[in-house]
């Protein structure tokens, strides 16, 4: 893998070919073409606020979860030492 691989950059360099690996520089900048965004039709006026909160107030809140309980740790095992 190195300047005789045909499919390295390394090796296009040597070879002076080009490919996926190794492109050739453009001498021009890429444009972008920014899309114009359709004009939306009048949006309706905004909804009152009172409503939504009497919507929102009559809803039940519902009961939290319980956490799991943790597990127990496992005890560490004793270390053996060495025999000579």
């Amino acid at each position: 893998m190195g300047k005789g691989d045909k499919k390295t950059k390394r090796g296009k360099i040597n070879r002076g070919s080009y490919g996926v690996r190794r492109p050739r520089k453009s001498s021009k900048p890429i444009a972008v073409v920014a899309k114009a965004k359709p004009k939306t039709a009048k949006k309706a006026a905004p909804k009152a606020k009172t409503e939504t909160k009497a919507k929102t107030a009559a809803k039940p809140k519902a009961a939290a979860k319980p956490k799991a309980a943790a597990k127990p740790k496992a005890a560490a095992k004793p270390k053996i030492a060495k025999k000579e």
